[in-house]
């Protein structure tokens, strides 16, 4: 390699560096208001264990939600599932208008794990391996996990699947590893709507607080008969859809404004 393309790329790694450190700041800065460096936050936590006094949980507004699956695709890049399984995904629905004469409309609904306040694959669990932070953001210990899939069958939300590479339980963690080190979880980085908003629940002057408390008539969440008590909302879904979030992979289910099913499929 000559000396010029040596020089050229030196520059571009410093230039990749600094844009990588920006979030860190924006991040907590957005949290902590009245500091101005990120490197000084007072907070006692551990990366196992959470941030202590923090109750991590995510806004999702379909009205700004394009389908783009950006979401799904940053989200296999940061963290590299076995090919045809995903942490998230962004289901499309087709919704029939009663007027024939109308064109159908569609709805975007992004999924992932809901980090539930009472999460039922944490009972189930017979070693631990699954567990709940202090931050609220429920988690797998890959170590202990022996893949039984109790927990997969135990999710309401078939928001958990077991890896094929690893033989363990998988699934969203929004992203815990970039919120420890203070920086936003890939899919809410780099949704091109900023439909996805995540944030401490404990903070009434946090975004997502401001966001859920603006918005708290149109507040919803996926099946809530099932008592599991969801952290991830969503704005602007339908009550018909609440529990019609049947599989993992993203589909098209043709369906009445009713919420009656017409056609299931790719």
């Amino acid at each position: 390699m000559d000396k010029s393309k040596r020089q050229f790329l030196g520059k571009m790694a410093s230039v990749s560096v600094g844009a990588a450190l920006i979030p860190v700041v924006q991040v907590y800065a957005q949290d902590n208001p009245q500091s101005g460096n990120a490197g000084s936050c007072s907070q006692t936590y551990n990366a196992s264990e959470g941030q202590v006094g923090k109750r991590y949980g995510m806004v999702i507004d379909l009205r700004r939600c394009v389908g783009c699956q950006a979401c799904t695709v940053a989200c296999t890049i940061e963290n590299q599932p076995p090919l045809g399984q995903f942490r998230t995904t962004v289901q499309q629905y087709e919704v029939s208008q009663q007027d024939e004469a109308s064109s159908p409309a569609f709805l975007m609904l992004p999924r992932l794990c809901n980090h539930c306040e009472n999460p039922p694959c944490i009972p189930v669990c017979p070693t631990g391996a699954t567990f709940q932070r202090k931050d609220g953001i429920v988690v797998v210990n890959n170590e202990w996990c022996v893949g039984c899939g109790y927990c997969v069958h135990a999710c309401p939300y078939d928001a958990r699947f077991i890896n094929h590479d690893t033989n363990t339980a998988d699934k969203c963690t929004f992203c815990a590893h970039r919120l420890d080190v203070g920086l936003l979880p890939a899919c809410v980085e780099t949704c091109v709507g900023e439909a996805r908003v995540i944030g401490d629940l404990n903070d009434p002057n946090s975004q997502i607080s401001q966001l859920l408390a603006a918005n708290s008539s149109d507040i919803k969440v996926l099946k809530p008969d099932a008592n599991t008590a969801p952290r991830v909302f969503y704005i602007g879904m339908s009550s018909a859809f609440e529990d019609r979030i049947s599989g993992q992979a993203p589909v098209r289910t043709l369906l009445t404004d009713t919420g009656e099913e017409i056609h299931h499929g790719h």
